[in-house]
Order: structure tokens, then sequence, then C-alpha cells
């Protein structure tokens, strides 16, 4: 209701959304249309009863009528008491000049519009009905005889004159609303699309961090790792072997180039080294095996063995995952099984493909399939492995037991990679 209230108040004042041009319009075709009837009401009035005593009178009157009708767009159109008392002082001044002048009645028509524009719709239809009446005796007085046209064409055209008025009124409200509307929802759509920008740059963000974090744990955090052990080996063995020690901080040095060519790539969101280097997926986790048994020096012995052939070549963004995952699971192996052999296990089976990596370690108690409990999983790798798994539409499967080892498989299909499932972590 107060809503339709201002709609109706500044459609008065023409302020809503602006000047209405059918408005202004329909105003100035009424101003013009008064003095137009008043000058003619002055003129026949001169022309038919000249040198009369009431002659001054009505000059007077009809300047004074032009003179405060002239005052009423300075006032504005809502109803205040200065702008209703105008509009009575207007209304009066008319009715004077009626009784004084009959032919003067038809100035009544403006007026009509000018009282529906400023007035309530009650008060307006009374203001109607009023000059109406005046009308219909001014008319009367002027007739010879008794003429039923003369009683029943003002009220007729009154009726008519402010029914078109009202309904284009509401007409006018009806459109300022609509108006006012559709600016909510261009204001809701573009708070949407701000919302929604925002919400991409922050999954954006999220995305590139757990990237980061994924890589910086399959590489650097591995490969920092691997250093201090075997620096921490070349210093227990400086004095009693040498050699030894120096073979230690060879392969630190080897594993810091590579660190370094890796941390270089992954910043620029590149395949991996072993990937870049030429030979695919298949060369780089045979590569990934001989590393790792190098760098145990017998501690560990990795193998690995492809099985099938791939009809086509493996997605690069699926060669970069399988590659990362078979790193994590390796250093997992490395750091926390106390195994000695570990096995690297790719298949291709048509539409998928299956990477199990598998040691004789101690072992573990799996969490159930599907389970999510985080203080089961200590550290970044089996998440990041579970991460990558789920960005390609596979699934992970996890078997070990306290003693029995630990084999990990992840299975990708091939056939979704156009439309991988984004990762909701």
């Amino acid at each position: 209701m107060e809503h339709r209230n201002g709609a109706r108040d500044a459609e008065r004042d023409g302020t809503a959304t602006g000047p209405d041009p059918d408005a202004r319009w329909l105003a100035l075709l009424m101003h013009a249309a008064f003095f137009l009837l008043l000058g003619a009401s002055l003129t026949r009035f001169l022309m038919r009863h000249p040198g009369e005593a009431r002659t001054p009178w009505i000059i007077a009157l009809s300047i004074t009528l032009a003179v405060l009708y002239l005052l009423g767009p300075v006032l504005g159109s809502r109803p205040t008491p200065r702008r209703l008392t105008w509009l009575g002082g207007l209304v009066a001044v008319w009715m004077v000049l009626v009784v004084l002048a009959p032919s003067f009645a038809w100035c009544a028509v403006p007026l009509f519009y000018t009282g529906l524009r400023i007035l309530p719709p009650r008060a307006a239809l009374a203001l109607v009905a009023l000059l109406t009446a005046f009308v219909v005796a001014a008319q009367l007085r002027l007739a010879t005889g008794f003429d039923p046209n003369l009683v029943l064409a003002p009220p007729a055209v009154a009726a008519v004159a402010t029914a078109v008025f009202v309904h284009m009124q509401r007409q006018a409200v009806r459109q300022r609303e609509l108006a006012a509307r559709q600016r909510e929802l261009i204001d809701d759509l573009l708070r949407t699309r701000r919302e929604l920008a925002a919400t991409e740059r922050r999954e954006g963000t999220l995305a590139e961090r757990q990237r980061l974090s994924m890589e910086i744990h399959d590489t650097l955090a591995q490969g920092l790792s691997s250093q201090q052990m075997l620096l921490q080996a070349a210093d227990r063995t400086w004095t009693a072997d040498p050699n030894a020690a120096r073979r230690h901080v060879r392969t630190a040095t080897g594993i810091a180039e590579r660190n370094l060519a890796e941390a270089r790539r992954f910043v620029h969101d590149l395949a991996p080294a072993d990937l870049a280097e030429g030979g695919g997926l298949e060369a780089a986790l045979h590569a990934l095996a001989a590393r790792e048994t190098a760098q145990a020096q017998g501690a560990l012995t990795v193998r690995c063995h492809v099985e099938g052939t791939p009809h086509a070549p493996l997605p690069d963004r699926v060669q970069s995952a399988l590659l990362r995952i078979a790193q994590g699971a390796v250093a997992n192996v490395r750091e926390h099984s106390g195994a000695t052999a570990a096995g690297l296990t790719l298949t291709h089976l048509g539409d998928r493909v299956v990477l199990d990596i598998g040691d004789n370690g101690r072992g573990f108690t799996a969490e159930p399939t599907g389970a999510r409990d985080e203080h089961a999983v200590r550290g970044h790798g089996l998440p990041a492995i579970r991460a990558r798994v789920h960005q390609l539409g596979g699934t992970l499967t996890i078997e070990s037991a306290p003693g029995e080892g630990t084999v990990l498989s992840a299975e990708i299909p091939l056939t979704t990679m156009e439309n991988p499932t984004e990762d909701p972590t």
C-alpha cells in the first residue's frame, strides 16, 4: 500500500522516473484549453453584453482567474495546504464568474483535470460533481426553455473525462510500478552476477591452492625429505666411508636439480618433468621406479610393469595425474610403510586405465569405502591422491591390513574426460 501511494504521488509530481511525456503533453493541452475557453467566454460576454455595469467585474475576475491558474505549476502537484488553498480560490473565482456570466461554465473541463490531478480520488470526484452541477445550472439559465441535453450532456462529458483521466492515471501508475519492479530485478541480477563472479574467484583461488598443495607435497616436499635422509646418511659416513658420503651428496644434488625443474614447471602449470622428457607415462613410471630404487640404496626396490596397449594416447591431464599419484604413493611407501619391495602396475583396459601401487610393508587398518574420517589419514598424501582421482571422475580403492602390506588402486575412466568431476574439497 505504501509503495502504491508513493508511486501515485510520484506520478502526480512527474518525478518517479523522470517526467512522463504523456502527462506533460496532456497538461499542456489542458492549459491551452483553459485559456482558450476563458478567452472565448470573455469575448462572448463582451460581444453580447457591452457596456453593462458588471462588465468591469467580469473582466477583473477573468484576469484574476487567469493569474491564479498560472500560479498552479509554480506551487507543485502535491496536495499541500498551500496547493489546496490555491485550488479552492481558483474554483471560488470560477463559481463567481459562472454566477455573473453563465458562458464561463465550460472552463470547468480543464478544472476537472486540475482537481483530479491534485486531490485524492473521493475529494476529486466530489469537486467534479460540484463543477458539473454549476455547469448544468449555467446552461439552464442560458436556455430559453427546458432542454434535456442541457441536463444530461454536462454530466456525461464529466463522466467520460473523469473515466479517461482516471484510467490514464492508473495505467501510468502501473507502468511506473512495472518499471520499478524491472529495476529491482535488474539490480538483483547484477548483484547475483557480482556474487557469482566473487564465488568463482574464491573457488578458483581454492582450486589453485589445492593444486599447489598437491604439487608441493608430491614433488618438493618428497624431494626435500629424500635430500634430508641422504645428507644425514652422508654426515654419518663422512669419516668412515668418504666415498659413500660423496655418493649420498651427489644423489641429493640430483634430487635438488629435479625439484628445481619441477618447481618451475608446476608454477606455470606444466606437465611433470618426467613426462616433458618424452616417452609418455610408461617411461615416466619406469624412471620413477628406477630413481626411487637408486635413492633407497638397497633399502627399497621399486619395480614397474605395464599391461595392455592403449587404443589412443592418454590425455595429458590423465598422464600428469597418474604420475603424481604414483609419486605420492611411492613416497608414502618409502617414508611410512617400512617395505622392502613395491610395485607399480599400469593396466590399459580400453575405456579406462588403472594404476596399482602395492608394497610388502607393515600395512594399516584401511578406512571403509566412502568414509571420510580425516583423523584416520595423517599428512597430505592420501587426501591429495583421492582429490586427483576424484577430479578425473575415477575411483580410489585402498586394501591394507596390519602386517600384510598395502595395495592402492586408482581407476580412471577415459570416456568422461570431456566432463571431469569437479573436486568438492
